[in-house]
């Protein structure tokens, strides 16, 4: 979106980052923006930020996501130099604008998290439960009160865009599709083995973890009852100490953090995203689609993709259905081929950046409509997509 923006336009970006490792790496951002704001928050005093929220109406997550020092720089930028639009990507950064008023606001809620941590509750032990349902229900309430902030609200899926919708605030809504470099994951002349999944995510994540942790129980066993050589490499950054473990498991290996999934993901057979907690868009079953990686994923996880199960991906629900799609696809060249070609033909057609990107540009220009003037006083004109 930065870069799609930055075509036309001079875009300021101010973002948090958790060390100054990801903040070097950060930088790399300035090319594709006119500058940067990057403050640095740190856990021990985000986590007290957090506790302090807890008695109170304000969701903790608004606490962890706080920085003066990044509300500070966000403040004096915006006392001293004029911005045709301020675009907020995602709900726990928009309390640094929320009552900025005289400029057009766009929230793009991505997700609607409050959804996520009413589902954690279901699968954590009490009194984890209890603590994620009540900040769940105090995001949502929080969710309710920015949208009515800003001057127009988006989301990443028709199934988030419902939720944000049935909020009822009053203000303009639409959503637009998270894209995939399909340059960048693109299918390779490598062979691939036909004994290997993978499943890629960050493993610091809990929806990764929990579906990692059932399926190695419960559905892996299944699979490797039929075809005793099947592996799988659990790709991602930060793995716990539990999910490391998962590697003492037969077949299983846990590589962790890589500079690149694009050599894990095309040298396994599929991908498996069998995810039971899961809300907008699971980007890497959309690089897995477009590097001709076919994907079996939950039914949850699925939804979020603009595809259609059985055609351009395998969906199930239970460990005896992603046995039984696995091993299908495993045994099966023409089967596996068929799904690669199909996925990645979808992939382009619908969760294209350009495509996605168009959408974006109309929904701004939407929002910038009820602020022109008939003398055109707000100059911004979308350019076309790159």
């Amino acid at each position: 979106m930065i870069k799609h923006l930055a075509a036309n336009h001079e875009v300021t970006v101010a973002s948090l980052v958790r060390s100054r490792g990801e903040a070097l790496v950060g930088a790399g951002i300035a090319p594709f923006c006119t500058r940067y704001e990057m403050a640095e928050v740190r856990n021990p005093i985000q986590i007290v930020r957090m506790l302090l929220r807890v008695p109170t109406p304000t969701p903790s997550s608004m606490g962890f996501f706080y920085s003066q020092a990044l509300a500070r720089r966000v403040r004096e930028r915006l006392a001293r130099e004029r911005f045709n639009l301020i675009f907020v990507h995602c709900s726990s950064v928009a309390q640094y604008v929320a009552d900025v008023s005289g400029i057009p606001k766009i929230l793009d809620f991505g997700d609607m998290d409050s959804q996520k941590w009413l589902e954690y509750a279901r699968y954590k032990a009490f009194p984890l439960s209890a603590g994620y349902w009540l900040e769940g229900r105090k995001l949502a309430r929080e969710e309710r009160r920015l949208a009515g902030r800003f001057d127009l609200c988006t989301a990443t899926t028709r199934a988030e865009w419902e939720t944000l919708e049935g909020y009822r605030t009053g203000v303009a809504t639409d959503w637009f599709p998270n894209g995939v470099d399909s340059a960048y994951f693109a299918p390779t002349a490598e062979p691939y083995d036909a004994d290997t999944l993978c499943f890629v995510g960050r493993m610091d994540y809990y929806p990764n973890q929990e579906c990692m942790f059932d399926f190695c129980a419960r559905t892996l066993p299944l699979v490797r009852a039929r075809r005793p050589n099947v592996k799988l490499l659990i790709v991602g950054a930060d793995p716990s100490a539990a999910v490391r473990k998962l590697g003492e498991l037969p077949g299983v290996t846990v590589p962790g953090s890589v500079p690149d999934v694009r050599p894990y993901l095309q040298r396994s057979a599929l991908m498996v995203a069998p995810l039971n907690i899961a809300r907008g868009t699971q980007n890497k079953i959309l690089e897995a689609m477009a590097s001709g990686v076919p994907v079996v994923a939950s039914r949850v996880a699925a939804g979020g993709v603009d595809a259609v199960a059985g055609e351009h991906l395998a969906v199930a629900s239970t460990p005896e259905e992603y046995a039984q799609a696995i091993l299908r696809i495993l045994g099966d060249p023409a089967e596996r081929r068929r799904l690669a070609v199909a996925g990645r033909e979808r992939m382009l057609s619908h969760h294209a950046w350009d495509r996605s990107m168009q959408r974006l540009d109309r929904i701004i220009d939407r929002c910038l409509n009820s602020w022109r003037d008939a003398s055109g006083e707000l100059a911004w004109k979308a350019g076309p997509a790159t």
